[in-house]
């Protein structure tokens, strides 16, 4: 697929604290809990080489405890950027934290101020940290000071619709921040509605640091128009990648300039959804298999028998199981590859 003009331009620079970074692709691809783990980030990776890429958020109690220190230690194996993206409301345990996850290899470290998950808020963590903007900012100064590396953070409009968005976020800017991903959406809305671009607009014409825009980027298209409505300097990708790891690179695509790479087919899929499946298992043994069936129903869409492909899998007693229901369907597909790319049939 061509793509239209070119609309990002050069790499953006962050001075960091002694530790400058380049970000070379304007697009990244968002910290998603449950999912984003390393086997994960390498299929984005497959597509998106230079993407900045993101850790599952870090609980900065766990890395202190070494519960956490799983999703930190492996980021010296992995090509490319990868940020550690941590949460907590205590300004001390965060700093201690990010040096931890400066000393394991992060590009940089952001701060999660817009989880919407109540148990977190309620704790005063993720977007709970937005009632309180004084203890927010000390907590940015903290981590700031704590490494050479940028702090960037990631968060929302406001708690709730009619919030001052830009108060809060140059907030963040002085306290440290150098960068920061905005949701158009409130706490309150959680994933509801649309993402209110022009309330990252008007925060974008605020700040003299980057803004990335992130809530309904989930198409090159949704990307462009996205960038040209707000202005921000790039895009996050969230939910859109789940069962998509080839998004992010599609939209650097678009954005670029660059032929779009293709949408992987009916086998693709499959053969990827295998693949994940493997991995998992080997990283994680039988547990593997609970975390491989979600991502195994979201890619194995938009084909002929995929419904009923989902509920086996979603079924399958064992890894061995499950691989065996995806090598049946490819076999089965292999035999009318002209339809491979049909319209799913109703399932029941």
């Amino acid at each position: 697929m061509i793509t239209g003009s070119p609309i990002t331009a050069s790499p953006l620079q962050l001075s960091g604290n002694g530790t400058p970074r380049a970000l070379r692709c304007r697009v990244l691809q968002s910290p998603l809990a449950g999912v984003s783990d390393r086997i994960f980030r390498a299929l984005v990776r497959r597509w998106a080489p230079d993407a900045l890429l993101f850790t599952e958020m870090v609980n900065a109690t766990s890395l202190e405890l070494g519960f956490g220190l799983q999703k930190v230690e492996e980021l010296g194996s992995e090509a490319g950027p990868i940020g550690v993206q941590l949460f907590d409301y205590r300004p001390a345990a965060m700093a201690e934290a990010a040096k931890r996850a400066e000393a394991a290899g992060a590009f940089l470290i952001d701060i999660n101020m817009g989880c919407p998950v109540k148990k977190i808020a309620k704790k005063g963590g993720g977007s709970g940290l937005i009632r309180d903007p004084e203890l927010a900012a000390r907590l940015v100064a903290s981590v700031a000071a704590a490494v050479a590396l940028p702090v960037t953070v990631k968060t929302r409009l406001g708690w709730c619709d009619g919030s001052d968005a830009v108060s809060w976020c140059q907030r963040l800017e002085n306290a440290g921040a150098q960068l920061l991903t905005l949701h158009g959406r409130s706490r309150e809305q959680g994933f509801k509605g649309q993402a209110d671009w022009a309330a990252i607009a008007a925060v974008k014409a605020a700040l003299t640091i980057p803004v990335i825009a992130n809530g309904d980027v989930n198409s090159p298209a949704a990307a462009r128009r996205c960038l040209e409505q707000t202005g921000a300097d790039g895009v996050m990708v969230g939910r859109g990648s789940m069962g998509s790891p080839w998004l992010v690179g599609q939209i650097d695509a678009e954005l670029s300039g660059r032929p779009i790479p293709p949408t992987p087919g009916a086998l693709e899929r499959l053969a990827l959804a295998a693949e994940q499946l493997q991995a998992l298992v080997a990283a994680k043994g039988d547990h593997g298999l609970l975390i491989a069936r979600k991502h195994m129903g979201w890619t194995c869409q938009g084909f002929a028998g995929a419904p009923q492909l989902r509920h086996a899998l979603m079924r399958a007693p064992t890894p061995g199981a499950a691989l065996e229901l995806l090598q049946r369907a490819e076999a089965a597909l292999e035999t009318i590859k002209p339809q491979a790319g049909l319209p799913e049939a109703a399932g029941p």
